[in-house]
């Protein structure tokens, strides 16, 4: 998955929010750790505010800090 698409979906699962869209969203964050690293993931995090809307923390895509 390019890095472009993953924007998109995760904007659109940032949009519904909820616990079902958190679990699309870290399925998507987890795609992208294996594709680009946890440094993009954590990038996409900040960028899509990420952490506001769903709670997820920076870092968590290396397995620390996961709620």
């Amino acid at each position: 998955m390019t890095l472009d698409k993953a924007r998109e979906l995760l904007a659109v699962q940032a949009g519904f929010g909820g616990s079902y869209n958190r679990n699309g969203v870290r399925l998507i964050l987890a795609e992208v750790t294996r594709e680009h690293g946890a440094a993009a993931a954590d990038r996409l995090i900040g960028e899509l505010r990420l952490d506001e809307i769903f709670g997820l923390v920076p870092g968590a895509s290396r397995g620390a800090g996961a709620p």
